[in-house]
């Protein structure tokens, strides 16, 4: 009976571990098999299959050579498992790995430990059969039986609990599953991993000692390891769980760091330039009327004098109408910027159409000109970006970037609709969209600066789809501020 029960926990522990090895692996990587449920399954069995066998073929001592044959044997079904059903890319696949391995070995020895109870109760029984407690052995085998596959059963359930909830937790912890990892990060991340397989390499060395010719195990010479070796092994556990949340703050501060830089260099610049752009505007203007002026009196003298002078002269009259801007709001810098991304995004996209005549401003704005232009400009990049790859998937679909605004009781709206595949990638916990950049490192610092920018008119940033057209909503407090 408790050779059968044995073999079945064995059996059931190796294709649980599968199970959760192809949850972990898949949590992070892409399916090479189109089915899910069906690689899943595939992936669990392969894994349960192999784990059985490299129970068979190493000798139960893992003394000496025998632990480093069984770590490299894991990792070798690792490695085989992870290539056989997804696609590995980069040095995640490292990570995952030791991250695995370290979570099931302590999980295994975790339930080890805690089946000590058993050990406990048997000699309870012990005790009572001596007292006469337990009147036959027929019962007192009853009961040693019923422990000892008792005991089997909660190192069981304790190993796969232990298992799924860590594996669960780093998976959840671990957000920026696009971040491509460079080595000194890769190091940082498999180091706790590592040191508890090693730990759990030098249980395996030492669990059993030789006292007068015969076996003995460490706890029952060094009972207080009862305590410590759980005490150790749940603080590795913690401590690859801290490390992967350590890392993902460490992507975050950088990431905000990159976008308040860039957010100062865009403001700097603006402010840098505000002045000579006004300037230039309205020279632009004042030249473009009074030579308005000038060249309709030239007309009027040379009419009917001479054909070609005519001619010529209209046509630098029509030259002169090329110098007024294509948008204009009446905000300086927004007319500037709107008319440079104009030119910049139909070199890019020429059928493209942009439609603005919905942007108003209120007399009275308070909102920095710099700061709108901020919001637009990161807009209109991601806009330009997305358009180019529709005509780039689809030459024939309609290219549009439509831009409004208006005010409401203090409040003033934003809003930029843009035309795009339809297609929007989100990643759990991710609060912007994913970038189609090879840069994913950034991806999202445009969409940063404008919340960022918002915020300091204690306001806000929307974004949804609607079908085929992204709309963004920015509102902002138009109020004077000290």
């Amino acid at each position: 009976m408790y050779e059968m029960v044995s073999g079945l926990l064995e059996v059931f522990s190796a294709m649980f571990q599968g199970y959760c090895l192809q949850y972990f692996y898949g949590s992070f990587l892409e399916n090479r098999i189109w089915n899910q449920w069906i690689g899943g399954l595939a992936a669990a069995v392969l894994y349960g299959v192999l784990r059985l066998g490299m129970g068979i073929f190493l000798p139960n001592d893992y003394a000496g050579f025998g632990v480093f044959a069984r770590l490299a044997l894991s990792a070798g079904i690792i490695t085989l498992f992870a290539h056989a059903f997804y696609r590995t890319e980069g040095k995640i696949h490292f990570f995952l790995a030791a991250v695995f391995m370290a979570v099931s070995e302590i999980s295994i020895f975790l339930a080890y430990t805690f089946g000590q109870t058993g050990k406990v109760l048997i000699g309870l029984w012990n005790w009572c059969m001596g007292k006469g407690y337990i009147a036959s052995a027929s019962v007192f085998s009853v009961f040693v039986s019923v422990t000892v596959i008792g005991t089997n059963v909660l190192a069981f359930a304790i190993s796969a609990i232990v298992t799924y909830c860590l594996l669960k937790g780093v998976a959840k912890a671990f957000q920026e599953k696009n971040y491509r990892i460079g080595n000194t990060e890769l190091l940082f991340l498999i180091t706790p991993s590592l040191i508890g397989v090693l730990i759990c390499s030098l249980l395996r060395a030492i669990l059993l000692t030789m006292e007068a010719g015969a076996p003995k195990q460490i706890y029952e010479r060094y009972p207080s390891l009862v305590i410590i070796v759980p005490a150790i092994l749940i603080l590795s556990l913690f401590s690859i769980i801290f490390d992967v949340r350590l890392f993902q703050d460490m992507i975050y501060r950088n990431r905000e760091k990159s976008s308040r830089i860039i957010l100062e260099k865009q403001v700097s610049s603006l402010q840098e330039h505000m002045g000579e752009m006004e300037r230039v505007y309205s020279g632009i203007r004042g030249m473009r009327h009074d030579m308005k002026n000038i060249m309709a009196v030239i007309m009027q003298l040379a009419a009917g004098k001479e054909e070609g002078l005519q001619a010529y002269l209209e046509e630098l009259n029509r030259t002169m109408d090329r110098l007024e801007f294509r948008f204009k709001t009446g905000n300086t810098v927004v007319d500037t910027l709107l008319n440079m991304k104009y030119h910049e995004i139909t070199s890019a996209v020429p059928d493209l159409r942009m439609d603005v005549e919905g942007l108003q401003f209120p007399e009275k704005l308070f909102i920095q000109s710099y700061d709108i232009s901020i919001i637009l400009g990161n807009a209109l990049d991601n806009a330009m970006e997305a358009c180019q790859k529709l005509k780039a998937e689809e030459p024939g679909a309609e290219a549009f970037i439509r831009i409004s605004s208006f005010q409401k009781r203090g409040l003033f709206f934003l809003k930029v609709e843009n035309s795009f595949d339809g297609r929007v990638v989100r990643i759990p916990q991710n609060e912007f969209p994913v970038t189609e950049k090879a840069d994913r490192e950034n991806h999202g610092i445009g969409m940063v600066n404008i919340k960022s920018t918002a915020e300091k008119y204690q306001g806000a940033m929307d974004f949804k789809a609607n079908g085929r057209v992204f709309i963004l909503s920015v509102m902002m407090k138009n109020e004077r501020r000290e």
